[in-house]
């Protein structure tokens, strides 16, 4: 067991990651700090939190292992902000969905008294807010581990042990290459979501009275933050960009097809679609 988990910023991945912890017996202690007063006193009557900190300073006293679940663009921030109070050795994570930059400039931010170990669990949901959080999210769920090639390979082990005692299935990759594979199975996705609903918003209003299954599924994302989606998109611009001109050239093919009555060629694509879809992993 880990003698102290911090987990700073905890919103529905945050309090997930307290949560399994507890329910996984992974750390004797876990202590949380939240920005905001009000969530403070909230989580301090949580069973899954020992301690609730005032500041992130405090919350990293003796600390193992940190995980930082805030929005991406203040994982360097925190990062920055409590490396001179770590212990000697203390590993920090984090599950922002971007990271060649964050896990870059947190290492650097750590020097060589701490750790940095990127981490991403590919779990979560449209829903934000610790309330939100379950014991259960990261169950068969993938999670990268991102560590550069100087990390210490037992700092890496002990993120890639973490995630697996919480459920999660492992798999470790160099933070670039992240970032253009979630470009194209995580934020493309988002996009496609809800740049749909933002047209079909525009369309006559009456028709989502009409939905059925087809849409509330492909669409089901769409409701997530839009704040936090700009953040992940601003950091991870460049891979956005290149996955959407590959789809843009992919619908091209299909609308070209259409206008010319290539049927053919509509039934191809859309059978490469389907095996696609029906060689995903099966849901947890």
């Amino acid at each position: 067991m880990l003698p102290q988990l911090t987990i700073l910023a905890p919103g529905l991945l945050g309090a997930s990651v307290a949560r399994a912890a507890r329910a996984h017996h992974v750390a004797q202690r876990i202590v949380i700090w939240s920005r905001r007063t009000e969530t403070r006193l909230a989580l301090a009557g949580q069973p899954w939190c020992d301690a609730v900190a005032e500041t992130p300073e405090t919350a990293v006293a003796g600390a193992s292992l940190v995980v930082i679940a805030a929005p991406v663009d203040q994982i360097v921030l925190l990062t920055r902000q409590i490396a001179p109070h770590l212990p000697a050795g203390a590993i920090v994570t984090d599950v922002g969905s971007v990271k060649d930059k964050i896990t870059r400039l947190g290492s650097a931010a750590l020097g060589p008294q701490a750790h940095f170990v990127g981490s991403h669990p590919m779990a979560g949901s449209e829903k934000t807010g610790w309330e939100h959080g379950t014991a259960e999210l990261f169950q068969g769920r993938t999670c990268f581990v991102t560590p550069l090639a100087n990390t210490a390979p037992a700092a890496t082990a002990t993120v890639l042990k973490f995630w697996r005692d919480l459920g999660a299935t492992t798999t470790t990759v160099e933070p670039a290459r992240h970032d253009e594979i979630v470009a194209h199975i995580s934020h493309l996705p988002q996009i496609l979501a809800s740049t749909l609903c933002a047209f079909l918003a525009q369309r006559d209003p009456a028709w989502r009275d009409f939905a059925g299954g087809g849409l509330r599924d492909t669409t089901r994302i769409a409701g997530s933050d839009p704040q936090l989606w700009r953040t992940i998109l601003e950091q991870n611009r460049t891979e956005v960009l290149g996955a959407l001109q590959h789809y843009q050239a992919e619908l091209n093919r299909f609308e070209k097809a259409l206008v010319a009555g290539d049927y053919a060629a509509l039934v191809e694509q859309l059978q490469r679609g389907q095996d696609y879809r029906r060689g995903l992993r099966p849901a947890s």
